[in-house]
């Protein structure tokens, strides 16, 4: 990476993703970022709610440029030399970081997530990282934070406390620091406890899909599949059928009864005829 980054990294590299076809790694090495902050703004889980800066009118950046860089995937971005010479402002490397107001209250998230992940951080790096206290990281870590019961561990990278180059920077140290306290005790160090190289992690290769399968597997699959759908509701079915046959067979027997009910009170009506009628006589 160059010393000279561009102005607003983030709001660039938002930028960048939108509007060109650069890869994580171009963009990434221009704007000072690390790839997989890159991929978190491509896939909204980064930057949520920056608005992308256009490098080409804020004069960082020529059409010609990005060009180059979409054609060639090794191509290095450069800035575009200023029409002004700027001072150099210089940066303050010690003293607690900054928060802004509207992110302070995700600092106690933060600071969960980094003592459950890494817990071989020290107290001094996740207040570099966070910008929060050693009082505060104490009663996290005892949980005798007034609000511990609603704390949710989240990555202080999502939450835009920290960058991932930083984050890096801290656990490799601290995984040097102790590699070095176990290699000084006589311990045997302990696998897995570094992190994986950018190109393991970042690798674009997708695995080889499986290969196709025939028409009738594949209709063997989806008949299969819909028939443990709709199997909790087959016994249902069963159930409400059955419950109509015997409705309709009731209905027939009732149907009798009452034809045979009518015939009899014919009967009965013709016969008190017949008395009456010797009577009248």
């Amino acid at each position: 990476m160059s010393d000279r980054k561009p102005l607003m990294p983030k709001a660039t590299a938002v930028w960048l993703v939108d509007n060109t076809a650069l890869t994580f790694e171009q963009i990434a090495e221009f704007c000072g970022l690390h790839v997989l902050e890159v991929k978190g703004i491509a896939d909204d889980d980064v930057a949520q709610g920056i608005k992308g800066m256009d490098p080409i009118t804020s004069g960082q950046l020529t059409r010609d440029e990005i060009v180059r860089g979409e054609e060639d995937p090794n191509h290095r971005l450069r800035l575009a030399e200023p029409k002004v010479n700027m001072p150099q402002v210089a940066t303050r490397k010690k003293g607690p970081r900054y928060t802004p107001v509207s992110r302070r209250h995700d600092r106690p998230n933060a600071v969960l997530w980094l003592l459950r992940n890494h817990p071989e951080l020290k107290d001094s790096q996740i207040m570099r990282l966070v910008g929060t206290t050693k009082p505060t990281i104490a009663q996290i870590r005892d949980r005798t934070h007034w609000n511990s019961a609603n704390l949710v561990p989240q990555d202080p990278v999502t939450l835009g406390l920290c960058s991932q180059i930083d984050l890096d920077n801290e656990v490799q140290k601290a995984a040097k620091r102790t590699a070095k306290e176990r290699e000084a005790a006589g311990l045997p160090l302990e696998p897995g406890g570094s992190l994986l190289p950018t190109d393991e992690t970042t690798d674009l290769n997708e695995t080889p899909a499986p290969a196709d399968e025939s028409e009738s597997e594949e209709e063997a699959r989806m008949f299969a599949k819909l028939q443990q759908l709709s199997g909790g509701n087959t016994s249902d079915e069963d159930e409400e059928e059955e419950g109509e046959d015997e409705k309709s067979e009731e209905t027939p027997e009732a149907s009798s009864d009452e034809g045979s009910g009518t015939d009899e009170d014919s009967e009965t009506e013709e016969e008190d005829e017949e008395d009456s009628e010797p009577r009248d006589s």
